[in-house]
């Protein structure tokens, strides 16, 4: 009897610890500024954290949200990264990217025009907003 208690109780510890092992590993990745330089590091970084937990067997989540001048990353007009943002799309649908809708909006009244942006992305309200949420549900938060 005491041996089956003392494995209820094993069993019973671990389950928090296995529940724990199994929640994805979060990554959210800042581009704030219009350098291509930045934008491809960015791009190399979720490549490189998706294929490393993806070859472990481990699930990995890569948000990529771009504001400011960063935008430009994301934008279909001026981006200078869009052939990879294809790319990723199609090899890596665990990385994820969210355009700034307020950078958008001041975008749009400066160049008194449209600014589109690529379909791989979502428009969220605020990009700096959407970095503090993902930090809040566990996401690290990386400017590359």
């Amino acid at each position: 009897m005491r041996i089956i208690l003392a494995l209820i109780t094993a069993l019973l510890l671990a389950a928090p610890l296995a529940a724990q092992a199994a929640e994805p590993h979060r990554l959210a990745l800042q581009v704030s500024d219009n350098d291509p330089d930045k934008m491809n590091a960015a791009l190399n970084v979720a490549a490189n954290v998706s294929r490393y937990y993806t070859d472990k067997g481990e699930d990995v989540e890569v948000v990529i949200v771009a504001f400011n001048a960063g935008l430009h990353m994301l934008r279909a007009d001026t981006s200078p990264v869009k052939e990879r943002l294809g790319n990723f799309a199609k090899s890596m649908p665990n990385v994820s990217f969210a355009a700034c809708g307020n950078t958008q909006e001041a975008m749009a009244k400066r160049e008194n025009k449209d600014i589109p942006i690529v379909p791989q992305a979502k428009i969220v309200p605020a990009g700096v907003v959407t970095l503090m949420e993902l930090s809040q549900k566990g996401y690290t938060v990386i400017r590359p």
